[in-house]
């Protein structure tokens, strides 16, 4: 929705990000493999290789709080599109809240507000 406004070299840390949590369980499901496709194309740098970069050298990319709550958003969005919050996942997201500064009740607002949207996006139209 807004990995638009990142900077190119946070758009490129962002992908390293997403593709590090959506494996970081062991697999990747079918929806967060889409879910980063869509990231890809949102972010028009589909040609990016995947570099394996640490999550503490990623994370020092985002240096703005806009660009902060733009990555745990977008992260909340990937780690929901499969339905399932696992273990690791939420130690990933831990890590995160802890290093971007984020206190308790903002972080509970993002996530309330990923989960409305997925509720949204699958809710059938008449």
């Amino acid at each position: 929705m807004f990995l638009v406004e990142l900077k190119l070299e946070e758009k490129k840390a962002f992908l390293e990000l997403a593709n590090l949590i959506a494996k970081v369980d062991g697999k990747s499901s079918v929806f967060e493999s889409k879910t980063i496709k869509e990231y890809q194309k949102e972010l028009e740098i589909g040609d990016y290789t995947i570099r394996g970069i640490s999550i503490e050298n990623i994370l020092e990319e985002f240096k703005s709080e806009r660009s902060k709550n733009i990555v745990l958003a977008e992260l909340l969005r990937l780690i929901y599109s499969d339905g399932v919050f696992h273990e690791k996942e939420r130690e990933s997201v831990n890590l995160i809240k802890k290093y971007f500064g984020f206190n308790p009740n903002e972080y509970d607002s993002f996530k309330d507000w990923i989960i409305k949207i997925k509720e949204l996006a699958n809710y059938p139209e008449y």
